[in-house]
């Protein structure tokens, strides 16, 4: 009995040192974003997460913000007044982020013909970082930087953070952490915004 538990106690440790070498491998190698992205990128296909669609909470957004494009043009937050504006605060070390970039492309191909606006705002230290993934990931939607600081509104301690703001200016939806925002009901929100 005593040699069972022992060898179970050896298995153990082992299984845990695979385990931990594992990680230790993907955080040393820098693999650890992809992969953690693909992985969080299967829960998001199940649906199960998606973002509140709750207008009663809504806040006036604030136009008081300079982004500058991926060409390096300066670009003032308030050209997208009256217009339906999809807001995402990312970055590409971060897991959650990329694991919901190919839904938001995939929400963005659907609806980019209509009255909408996509911000993608990276906050990678490095602006070619995001430059560089988009591009490697065939991603359409235009990116930015914010040049002169983040509005207070837009401030959050996680990211991924989606906003989404009417035409009328009102932040509708505010949902920090990954979702899945391709959902028919969240098209249908959308839509419903620009009638």
């Amino acid at each position: 009995m005593e040699k069972k538990k022992k060898k179970s106690i050896k298995r153990e440790i082992i299984e845990w040192g695979v385990f931990l070498g594992i990680i230790a491998m993907l955080f040393g190698t820098g693999l650890h974003t992809p992969v953690f992205g693909f992985i969080q990128g299967l829960i998001l296909k199940t649906g199960i997460i998606q973002p509140s669609i709750d207008e009663e909470d809504d806040v006036p957004a604030d136009y008081n913000l300079v982004l500058i494009d991926k060409d390096g043009n300066r670009k003032s937050f308030s050209d997208f007044k009256g217009k339906v504006v999809f807001m995402n605060i990312w970055a590409t070390w971060c897991p959650p982020c990329v694991a919901e970039m190919p839904d938001i492309h995939e929400l963005y191909q659907d609806v980019k013909d209509k009255n909408i606006e996509f911000v993608m705002i990276s906050v990678d230290k490095d602006f070619q970082k995001a430059k560089d993934f988009v591009k490697k990931k065939d991603f359409e939607f235009p990116i930015y930087q914010v040049a002169d600081g983040m509005p207070g509104i837009y401030s959050s301690d996680a990211i991924p953070t989606t906003f989404v703001i009417s035409p009328d200016g009102r932040i509708v939806v505010r949902k920090e952490g990954m979702a899945k925002y391709s959902s028919k009901k969240f098209r249908k929100f959308l839509n419903e915004m620009m009638q």
